[in-house]
């Protein structure tokens, strides 16, 4: 299920996530507190569909889901490893498996970075400024796995 970045419901869904009330959004698109409500009840049904598809083509075995926050831990039945499925605004929906990465000879180094900063700045998390992706994962995940138990 695709979730496009223009849609006003995904809008208010990441309005909400960064912690602005129903009421402010309602004001800024000048519609009613109800429309927001519902609009909001009807995207976390699609993250939360999207978030289990994923999980399922992936072949990650759920562990926590949090719709409102757009993310879900599981564990990889192939893999074996931990996994992240998250809706980034910016980045659309990702997958991130823990892992012990060498960083610093990978082609996508900058990729990964770039991700998990902008995805920590969507979620108004403060990382400790490091330069190692699979530290700055770790320590994303750890903060994101904390707020949803």
């Amino acid at each position: 299920m695709f979730l496009p970045a223009g849609e006003k419901q995904f809008e208010f869904w990441v309005l909400r996530r960064s912690g602005l009330p129903n009421i402010n959004i309602a004001k800024h698109f000048g519609v009613s507190r109800q429309a927001v409500s519902r609009a909001l009840l009807s995207m976390d049904k699609r993250i939360e569909k999207v978030l289990f598809e994923m999980a399922r083509a992936n072949r990650i075995e759920v562990e926590k889901l949090d719709p409102k926050k757009g993310i879900l831990f599981g564990k990889s039945i192939p893999f074996k490893a931990n996994a992240v499925i998250f809706v980034s605004s910016k980045h659309g929906m990702q997958v991130w498996y823990e892992h012990e990465g060498e960083c610093g000879s990978c082609e996508r180094y900058r990729e990964c970075i770039e991700l998990l900063w902008d995805f920590a700045d969507e979620m108004q998390l403060k990382l400790h400024s490091t330069n190692d992706p699979t530290k700055v994962a770790d320590e994303l995940f750890e903060k994101l796995k904390k707020s949803i138990e």
